[in-house]
């Protein structure tokens, strides 16, 4: 069987492995105070062009997310995110359990906008009753959104100015980074998502990584204790070395940039596969998430070869399912799910 469900399914790029067979028996000092995590620091941060940015990596997206909003937000404040938003949708409350609440827009293909934000703003000034209320504390993003949508430079810039007037952090979960960076319809930077998001992470996990997740924290206000949350959350890996050295190698000669531009390609000729059999295709996906609307007789054509998630109604008689490819699909896996939906009913 042909596993299309996730992009986690892998252990971790080849290299990473042989630098931690290489490295398994040297001494490291631990909670990120090793060479390697100083190394990859270095190299995140030039890669973002950002010399003054503090890096932190964390083992995960979850614990990243919710150690990052529970340091910004005072106890009144909640987070303001897409009502389809990891946050909101896929993290069993581990937000609202920090005593926060996530304060849902809906989202236009899966992305909020700058006039969304302000508007939930003016409305909160203009309460009588404001101090009754959660008070909006920061702004959630995802690149990619759910939905394998990007923002744009246009639209980040306006949502970071609307943010600023207003001072809201902006948060930019970057799970799914190395995809949204390397998919043909970006127009965003590392460095110009360090310049216009206040905070943001570098997802190692979705990406090639055994695990792990790189946080950079542009705006200084946010920089103090920060290893604090880290550890009161349960976040700091006694073993940081383990983080810093998967980064350090996805960070070397344009790893990370290219295995994920390999999937995105992928992600790009399974849609067309789609669409040239007329099915239609939930949502404008650029990445490596793909989500055809299919009936039963559609659905059950690609079993027992292929594995898929399925995403959600359509309608009485249509699922939206995900396909899904990642840093390790081979060119031979696409091109036999390719064959396959070339072949259903």
């Amino acid at each position: 069987m042909l596993n299309f469900q996730c992009d986690y399914l892998e252990g971790c790029h080849p290299k990473i492995l042989e630098k931690l067979a290489e490295t398994n028996n040297i001494q490291m000092p631990g909670y990120g105070n090793d060479p390697y995590c100083g190394s990859a620091r270095e190299k995140i941060r030039r890669a973002c062009g950002a010399p003054e940015a503090d890096v932190h990596f964390l083992a995960g997206g979850t614990q990243t997310n919710l150690t990052v909003i529970s340091a910004i937000l005072r106890p009144h404040q909640g987070v303001l995110a897409a009502a389809e938003g990891h946050i909101a949708c896929h993290e069993t409350g581990a937000i609202e359990a920090t005593g926060h609440k996530v304060l849902t827009l809906q989202p236009s293909d899966g992305k909020i906008s700058a006039s969304q934000i302000e508007e939930y703003c003016k409305n909160d000034l203009a309460c009588s009753i404001r101090e009754h209320m959660v008070q909006p504390g920061m702004v959630y993003l995802s690149f990619p959104t759910e939905s394998g949508t990007l923002y744009n430079r246009k639209e980040l810039k306006e949502i970071s100015s609307v943010c600023r007037r207003y001072g809201l952090p902006l948060y930019l979960d970057g799970a799914r980074m190395g995809y949204g960076l390397s998919s043909p319809s970006n127009d965003l930077s590392l460095a110009d998502i360090a310049e216009l998001c206040d905070v943001f992470y570098i997802g190692g996990t979705k990406c090639g990584a055994l695990f792990g997740e790189a946080v950079v924290i542009s705006n200084d206000s946010l920089k103090r204790d920060f290893r604090y949350f880290i550890k009161q959350k349960g976040a700091m890996l006694a073993k940081g070395w383990l983080l810093g050295l998967q980064f350090d190698v996805l960070f070397e000669d344009g790893l990370y940039s290219g295995i994920c531009a390999k999937a995105v390609n992928y992600a790009q000729d399974i849609r067309r596969a789609f669409e040239h059999k007329g099915i239609p295709m939930f949502g404008n996906s650029v990445t490596n998430q793909q989500f055809p609307i299919l009936n039963k007789e559609q659905m059950e054509a690609f079993h027992p070869d292929f594995e898929y998630e399925v995403w959600g109604k359509y309608d009485e008689s249509h699922m939206i399912v995900r396909f899904v490819t990642s840093w390790a699909t081979t060119e031979e896996e696409a091109g036999k799910l390719i064959e396959k939906i070339h072949s259903i009913p």
